[in-house]
């Protein structure tokens, strides 16, 4: 894997694909800038190497160059972060832009306006790619929340450096990171797979069997197990027609060894909300009008035993809703576990949208080994598919 290690960028233009597409509040200041404090090594790098860094990157979904999809409200707190001051450009393709790169001088840095105002850089257009292409000598992606897109930007543009590209910091210790999971991981191997649906998760948990020892399941998707085993769930959330799928995962996970644990009791309320009633149940005897919305105490007492005992941890999914108060004390405990067992020792990954969320709501994203910043990208990769900006470099 080439990295920005393996180039001296003195007196070159790197070209890298970023990704800012961090949350703004209605004042347009970033409110989460983990996204932007993650593409830093890359950056400083080329800078002290003297050269100069063009950045593109997409934000939000504009339908129609909408202001509030701007990336100048990034340049401010991009700035502060990297400590120099950042130029920005109104545009990402065309004559104005391409004086601008040939402007740059050795130190600077410049932000392109959202690639995503241009509707082909979605559709993966070829021409658009090659305009890009024009702005940099040296193509970095850097951008692994959108390297699971075939995208202008992301993929098509490596065309147009056969010789002159390379994974910058970011991606390149997310690929490590996942491949510590899946390939060289130190046994035993612990896989926690919660969330809403087993629909979404069923193609990661058919790829992790093999590498696993334990597969503790939670969160809502956990109850279609528990109803396929003939448990009653009361009005908890469960996929009907999955009931079947659950029952196969079950029987070859026994195929291979690998040990699952499903909750054994569940916070159970009596509405969807953070005011609703509540008490404690066994997860397989809920009554009706109820719905199991967290983790029970000796779910959590048996997944903190597993989590204790483990070398290698993925974490991908929450056991509760977590975002409200009533319901947050399982994926809480599950990651003070996690963090307890990353500081003796275990290696533990935390990927894929909402347990990112959690380990940051509870304060924890410093106390595990790794914290992904790629949602679909994480879970493309955990379900052993080849992300199309990661194939474009090699």
């Amino acid at each position: 894997m080439k990295t920005v290690h393996d180039i001296d960028f003195k007196g070159k233009k790197a070209l890298i694909r970023v990704d800012f597409n961090v949350p703004l509040d209605e004042n347009f200041h970033v409110t989460d800038d983990t996204r932007i404090c993650a593409a830093k090594p890359t950056i400083l790098k080329i800078l002290e190497d003297g050269g100069s860094c063009v950045l593109m990157s997409h934000l939000g979904r504009p339908k129609n160059k909408e202001t509030e999809f701007s990336l100048q409200h990034i340049v401010k707190p991009l700035s502060a972060i990297l400590g120099v001051q950042v130029k920005f450009i109104d545009d990402c393709i065309g004559e104005k832009v391409e004086t601008a790169v040939a402007d740059l001088k050795s130190g600077e840095i410049l932000l392109l306006e959202n690639l995503r105002y241009y509707e082909e850089e979605t559709k993966g257009d070829r021409t658009f790619a090659e305009k890009l292409s024009k702005l940099g000598d040296v193509y970095v992606n850097d951008a692994f929340g959108t390297a699971h897109r075939a995208h202008a930007s992301t993929a098509i543009i490596a065309e147009f450096f056969p010789e002159n590209k390379c994974f910058g910091l970011l991606l390149a210790s997310e690929i490590e990171n996942v491949k510590k999971v899946l390939e060289t991981s130190e046994k035993p191997v612990t896989a926690i797979i919660g969330g809403a649906k087993v629909s979404s998760k069923i193609t990661i948990i058919e790829n992790i069997l093999d590498k696993i020892d334990h597969l503790i399941i939670g969160g809502g998707m956990a109850f279609t197990f528990i109803k396929a085993q003939g448990g009653k769930i009361g009005s908890s959330l469960v996929e009907d027609d999955k009931q079947n799928l659950a029952l196969e995962i079950l029987e070859e996970a026994k195929k291979k060894n690998v040990s699952v644990h499903l909750p054994v009791d569940a916070v159970i309320a009596d509405a969807f909300s953070d005011s609703a009633n509540t008490q404690i149940s066994a997860v397989d005897n809920i009554p009706e009008g109820w719905m199991g919305l967290d983790a029970g105490p000796k779910t959590n007492e048996i997944f903190a035993d597993v989590i204790a005992n483990s070398k290698t941890i993925l974490w991908n999914g929450p056991v509760g809703v977590f975002e409200m108060e009533k319901f947050a004390e399982g994926t809480k405990i599950l990651g003070q576990n996690i963090a307890r067992a990353s500081q003796n020792g275990a290696f533990s990954l935390v990927g894929g949208g909402d347990s990112v969320a959690a380990v940051q709501k509870f304060n924890l994203a410093d106390k595990v080994s790794y914290v992904s910043t790629g949602g679909g990208a994480m879970l493309e990769m955990l379900e052993g598919k080849t992300l199309p900006g990661i194939k474009a470099l090699l």
